[in-house]
């Protein structure tokens, strides 16, 4: 006799069940990730670009030691909030007309360009793209695209710690200001280190059950104001001192900034040594607080199945609003198109898959985080949103591997206030070129032998110049870069340059 075939019902269950049991497999077996993003802190500023840094460093040594550190990764602008868009958006700055800093302006010569002062709410984040593939997504700390209403669980956060319109505190100590959306704690209580609570305490929920997870820990340090723990202060005070290093006027160039930023138009005061005592105690602290979430993160069980990202969001602060860091041999630093204000030191780490104490040299930049991320975490890409990205994938896979990035491309129609001049850039392999709005007057550097920035090539390779000039200016239209406007004073026109 034929045994009975099972009821139907039963069988739905036990269908069911087993869709289950799978799905909650593969659920805690999906790759997590941390995606670390500091404020202003410099190229030079960490161990693992600079073994001779004044500052100390050694949980981002440590985590770059075990992971890829990307030599040559680029920020999208010079001042935070475009970078902080073009990552979560994978969208130049100029494509989506949000060129400086929000609620930023300054004229000189001309006036800057019109430019919008939030993220769209249109644009489909990094973090729905995650949220959409099933994760739990989470921010701490520095939002700054855009007034309430287009905050970080506007844009595909879950949970946001600390993220609001703001650039920067008003003060690093309890009670906060200008902190939106994190009760204040102990009187003195020190934001960077609260935050990393905050980020450590979603990691612990997040143990307990298999969701993966996206976290995205962006620090308002190293940004101004520049306050720091005492104890730290003191530390790096005496330790300038030991090294005969604490005479402030030794610090700066004599000659004002035509000793480190020739051809620009005005001297300009800038830090030449790395000295500054607290801001040496605000690197600490974010040091301090990447290796305390890393170790929450270890101690839960969870360090071999996430995958680890840090970056700056723009170069070091040298020219101004106190000086705080030296970038050299990079010249300028915030707020300038030269290396010092774009270059950013970069660490991923993807468990199983980067080679420990890889460095990779091949140009990219914060564009090409959103397929990246996507694409290593097996979900399906978005091309027609991160449009200007591109997979760093098969680099992680192998950093000598054929890979055409293709050139990379900036537009900074505004006048900073660390002194940058108004300008378009465009890097093809080891060429770089740099037009300047006011005047339509060119700079080529070879960066390969040039990281200084210091030899102008233009008069020597004119042919190079018009064909990277031709990418440049087929760029600007393409993505619908704005231009400088006239100077409503003088009623000046800018000169038309594309």
């Amino acid at each position: 006799m034929k045994p009975c075939p099972p009821h139907p019902l039963i069988l739905c269950l036990a269908l069911f069940a087993t869709f289950l049991f799978s799905t909650n497999g593969q659920e805690k077996d999906r790759l997590n990730v941390i995606f670390f993003l500091a404020d202003d802190l410099g190229f030079m500023d960490v161990g693992f670009n600079n073994p001779d840094t004044f500052y100390e460093t050694p949980n981002l040594d440590q985590l770059a030691a075990g992971a890829m550190v990307f030599t040559d990764f680029y920020a999208a602008c010079q001042v935070c909030s475009p970078t902080r868009g073009s990552i979560l958006n994978g969208k130049y700055p100029a494509r989506t007309n949000t060129t400086n800093f929000f609620s930023g302006r300054r004229s000189g010569k001309f006036e800057p360009a019109n430019y919008e002062t939030q993220m769209a709410l249109e644009e489909v984040t990094l973090a729905e793209a995650f949220k959409e593939g099933g994760y739990r997504t989470y921010f701490a700390g520095k939002w700054h695209l855009g007034p309430k209403g287009n905050w970080p669980t506007d844009q595909g956060f879950d949970i946001n710690r600390g993220g609001g319109d703001n650039g920067l505190p008003r003060s690093y100590f309890s009670p906060f200001k200008n902190v939106a959306n994190l009760e204040s704690g102990p009187e003195g209580e020190f934001l960077t280190t609260r935050l990393a609570e905050e980020s450590k305490q979603f990691l612990s929920e997040m143990a307990k059950g298999q969701e993966p997870f996206l976290l995205y820990h962006s620090f308002y340090s190293v940004h101004t104001p520049l306050q720091a723990p005492k104890d730290l202060i003191e530390k790096y005070e005496a330790k300038a001192k030991k090294l005969g290093i604490d005479d402030d006027d030794s610090s700066f160039n004599p000659n004002g900034e035509r000793q480190v930023l020739p051809d620009v138009k005005e001297p300009r005061k800038v830090r030449i040594r790395q000295d500054h005592a607290v801001y040496a105690a605000m690197v600490e602290s974010v040091d301090s607080a990447v290796g305390d979430i890393l170790k929450k993160l270890d101690e839960l069980g969870l360090a071999g199945n996430t995958a680890i990202v840090f970056m700056s969001d723009n170069g070091g602060l040298s020219t101004s609003e106190g000086h705080p860091t030296s970038n050299l041999p990079l010249r300028g630093g915030k707020g300038w198109m030269y290396e010092g204000g774009i270059r950013e030191p970069v660490v991923i780490k993807w468990p199983g898959v980067t080679s420990p104490g890889t460095r990779c040299n091949v140009a990219a930049i914060s564009t090409d985080f959103y397929p990246t991320l996507l694409e290593m975490a097996g979900l399906p890409a978005k091309p027609d949103q991160h449009v200007d990205g591109k997979s760093l994938v098969p680099l992680l896979r192998n950093p000598f591997a054929k890979f055409d990035r293709g050139p990379i491309f900036w537009h900074y129609p505004h006048y900073a206030n660390q002194g940058g001049f108004p300008a378009s850039a465009v890097r093809v392999g080891d060429l770089k070129l740099i037009q300047d709005l006011e005047d339509g007057a060119f700079e080529l550097y070879n960066l390969s032998d040039d990281i200084h920035e210091h030899n102008n090539l233009e008069q020597l390779y004119p042919e190079k110049v018009e064909e990277m000039k031709t990418l440049l200016d087929d760029w600007r239209r393409e993505v619908g870069a704005e231009p400088l406007r006239t100077n409503p004073k003088t009623k000046e026109e800018p000169p038309v340059l594309w």
